[in-house]
């Protein structure tokens, strides 16, 4: 059977304790994947395997990498384990493990393409167009001030997740700020983070600039604890636990909206199409999802909740027609559940909010059949639009990973307020005083004016917090 070993400091390691994945069609084994334990990694970070790895090459080397590493990335035969990895193989692999489909697969495949060839632009907007000469001297100056910047940390830990392949593109940049990773994959999604060291040090990276440790929770905690800066990916319960660590990056669920102005909610059918990309791109797996729609009246009026209701009925109407289909058919959207069990208590959890009042299902007409369902030998959550009277309903502000979106109506008063931390905003409408209330809300991690999905995603602005502000400090400097 094929094997994935750990990698520490760019080294395979087969460690006597492995995990098997299975086909989540049709159950049969795929890969062992060696586990490291917390002492294994604990025992390594204290060794500083990879601290200072990158320091020897030039900023343009490493972009000159980064290019080189998309083309193997895409193209090329790159090890894993004892055997080779083709790029149809990566599709296949993270198709069967993941319940991602093979089309969704290769598509995630190019936007991690597009952030390694765009790298010097996406560094660009990480350091609000910073010239990066001065990474490479350590100051310089720049509009006439003198500047220096100093590292915070020999390493950059990732504890990464399932739920799509694209979100890897959030830690590639640390690679040309010299920032060497220590990779802990999601338990069903080793492959990606591994083909992408993998073209790395093909390209010419230092192996020293990867450990890729596939562990367990306790193992996933040391990394954290051990790496001064860290990224971790995750539900609320995840990562609640580390909020109040500055050296930890949190990514948890987006709660990303669409919000209707007064002037756009009398013409929210010419934005259809813009809220089923925003609903089911890629899925519905993504944390730029849009899994709320929210409409508001002008300062005073009552929520608009008659054109809420109609909006929600349209809506489902349209993501009803995306149905489960094998997962290597070119025309699948909807990812399987690589874990049945959790499909079916997601399943029933919603069928039980969904009974208590001021809430209505509005897909349930329209597909004529349950969410839950079993086809092509794998468990679905069939697209879900409900329609929340108030948006005091737990359901009104969720997020799931499958294509689900609730519609509700909100006084003016209470929008900003009530839909709470947004990882995207996309306000519909010209009205200026919504717009300026969300240009000063600070639980909008990032705004779209005008009809841009949520999933649109500028490579040259940073998509979720800021990595070059996590990993380097302005400090004072004069000479």
């Amino acid at each position: 059977m094929l094997h994935l070993p750990v990698l520490r400091g760019g080294r395979p390691y087969r460690s006597l304790s492995r995990r098997t994945l299975t086909d989540v069609s049709s159950g049969d084994p795929i890969v062992e994947v060696s586990q490291a334990n917390r002492g294994l990694i604990a025992r390594d970070l204290a060794q500083d395997h990879g601290g200072g790895a990158l320091d020897a090459l030039s900023l343009p080397e490493l972009l000159d990498i980064c290019s080189a590493a998309r083309d193997l990335f895409l193209e090329a035969a790159l090890p894993l384990g004892d055997e080779e990895q083709k790029p149809a193989d990566y599709v296949a692999q993270v198709s069967a493990t993941t319940g991602l489909p093979r089309s969704l697969a290769r598509a995630n495949m190019d936007k991690i393409a597009l952030v390694l060839a765009n790298m010097e632009a996406v560094l660009g907007g990480l350091t609000r167009g910073l010239d990066l000469d001065i990474l490479d001297r350590g100051f310089g100056r720049q509009n006439g001030r003198p500047l220096s910047y100093v590292r915070q940390c020999r390493r950059l830990g990732a504890v990464l997740p399932n739920n799509s392949p694209g979100v890897h593109a959030l830690w590639l940049p640390a690679i040309p700020l010299r920032v060497p990773m220590i990779l802990k994959p999601g338990g069903e999604e080793p492959w990606t983070p591994c083909r992408i060291a993998q073209a790395f040090m093909a390209a010419g990276c230092p192996p020293e600039a990867f450990g890729f440790y596939p562990t367990d929770y306790a193992g996933a905690a040391e990394i954290l604890l051990r790496c001064e800066r860290s990224l971790l990916f995750g539900g609320d319960t995840t990562v609640g636990a580390w909020k109040n660590d500055p050296g930890v990056q949190l990514h948890g669920p987006g709660r990303s909206k669409i919000v209707l102005g007064p002037d756009a909610v009398g013409t929210w059918e010419a934005y259809l199409d813009l809220m089923v990309e925003s609903v089911a791109a890629n899925g519905g797996r993504s944390c730029v999802n849009a899994s709320g729609i929210w409409l508001t009246g002008g300062p005073g009026e009552e929520a608009p909740r008659d054109q809420a209701r109609a909006l929600a009925g349209a809506l489902a109407r349209r993501l009803v027609a995306i149905h489960p289909r094998a997962l290597d058919d070119p025309e699948a959207g909807l990812a399987a559940f690589s874990n049945p069990v959790v499909a079916e208590q997601l399943a029933g959890m919603l069928r039980r909010q969904l009974r208590q009042p001021g809430i209505e299902e509005m897909t349930a007409p329209a597909r004529g059949g349950d969410m839950l369902v079993r086809a092509h030998g794998c468990t679905f959550l069939a697209p879900t639009v409900v329609h929340c009277e108030t948006p005091d309903h737990p359901l009104a502000n969720s997020e799931f990973l499958f294509p689900f979106v609730s519609v509700v109506a909100v006084a003016r008063r209470d929008l900003v307020q009530t839909m709470g931390p947004s990882l995207v905003v996309t306000a519909l409408g010209e009205e200026e005083e919504l717009i300026e209330e969300l240009l000063a809300a600070p639980t909008v991690e990032r705004l779209n004016l005008g009809p841009i999905p949520t999933n649109a995603i500028s490579w040259d602005q940073p998509h979720e917090g800021n990595l070059f502000e996590h990993l380097y400090r302005q400090r004072a400097f004069q000479r």
